[in-house]
């Protein structure tokens, strides 16, 4: 009777942290991938805040596509830094345990910033959409006023929206194992931890990812097609390729984020053992696109590069 007891109450208890073992299949030199990901996570915190002042100090910057790529390097500074410090934390201090309250809100902030990411692209998509299809009446509908409320609105229904994903990741029993085979607490690798039943926090992650990303694509996708239309009923070939120039660089992130969030998520969903590049790939697309958003805007935004060169030149004369 006591023995059966004692089995009961063991697996009953809960692990009080996780340990973090990095990437799998490399933990003995893993560390060296740290000093590319440090370069990326400082060219990411670098770049967006050169984007951040080059908007604020020049005037002319100061139109509805700049600022939704300025809300847009602020949610990549927090995607990167929710992600980046404890990544390097691992690697160099070796510091692989993480307290379960710790591991569960590095879950909300993540999903919470991926899906405001995505919301800015829908935004952007927007904006681009009135530009080209509603030229006449863009200062009219895409005020300063929609922006306030597009981004409040991205804000807390992804603040919001997310919840249920950590908090029922936190309702599991965690008896047995606590090794993470990653560098982060990503939330199916967390939960495939826990000794009872996860299809719930698995199909609710699909179901809130589906619902709140998979509708922002489809409106991206309509934007797009609606822009497409109307570009290719324009007579001039100079008026077409400067239309598709402002739409190309906003395209090519978008391709890449949803990309390898579809790669991700389909690996997840195969609930295969956890491999070096589902992991990698995790680790990349929460890293990557801080880094890459500013330089494609940058070298393919021709204000843009404008905007930098007059800052900078402002920089000298003061000096």
């Amino acid at each position: 009777m006591s023995a059966s007891l004692k089995i009961s109450n063991s697996s009953k208890s809960q692990v009080s942290e996780f340990i973090l073992l990095g990437f799998p299949g490399i933990h003995s030199w893993q560390h060296w991938l740290s000093v590319p990901l440090a370069l990326l996570y400082l060219s990411a915190i670098g770049a967006n805040i050169l984007i951040l002042i080059t908007i604020h100090q020049d005037p002319s910057l100061k139109q509805p596509m700049y600022l939704f790529l300025g809300i847009l390097s602020i949610v990549d500074m927090g995607l990167a830094t929710t992600i980046m410090p404890r990544i390097l934390s691992l690697f160099w201090f070796n510091a692989k345990v993480i307290s379960l309250p710790e591991c569960f809100a590095q879950i909300y902030a993540i999903h919470c910033f991926i899906g405001m990411e995505s919301g800015i692209f829908l935004c952007m998509a927007f904006d681009r959409y009135v530009a080209i299809c509603q030229p006449l009446h863009y200062a009219s509908i895409v005020t300063n006023s929609l922006i306030l409320k597009a981004t409040l609105f991205m804000v807390l229904r992804n603040g919001l929206f997310v919840i249920p994903v950590p908090v029922l990741a936190a309702q599991h029993n965690y008896c047995s194992r606590n090794e993470i085979e990653h560098c982060l607490c990503s939330n199916l690798g967390v939960t495939s931890l826990a000794c009872d039943d996860r299809r719930a926090n698995s199909i609710c992650q699909l179901v809130l990812a589906w619902v709140g990303m998979g509708s922002d694509l489809g409106l991206i996708i309509l934007s797009y097609a609606m822009i497409l239309r109307s570009v290719l009923r324009l007579n001039s070939a100079e008026a077409v390729s400067k239309a598709l120039s402002t739409c190309s660089s906003h395209l090519i992130l978008i391709l890449f984020f949803y990309t390898v969030v579809v790669v991700v998520s389909v690996t997840h969903l195969a609930e295969t053992k956890a491999t070096l590049i589902p992991v990698l790939l995790n680790v990349l697309h929460n890293i990557i696109p801080p880094s890459l958003n500013p330089m494609v805007y940058a070298l393919r935004t021709k204000e843009l590069r404008e905007g930098f060169q007059r800052w900078f030149c402002l920089g000298l004369q003061k000096k």
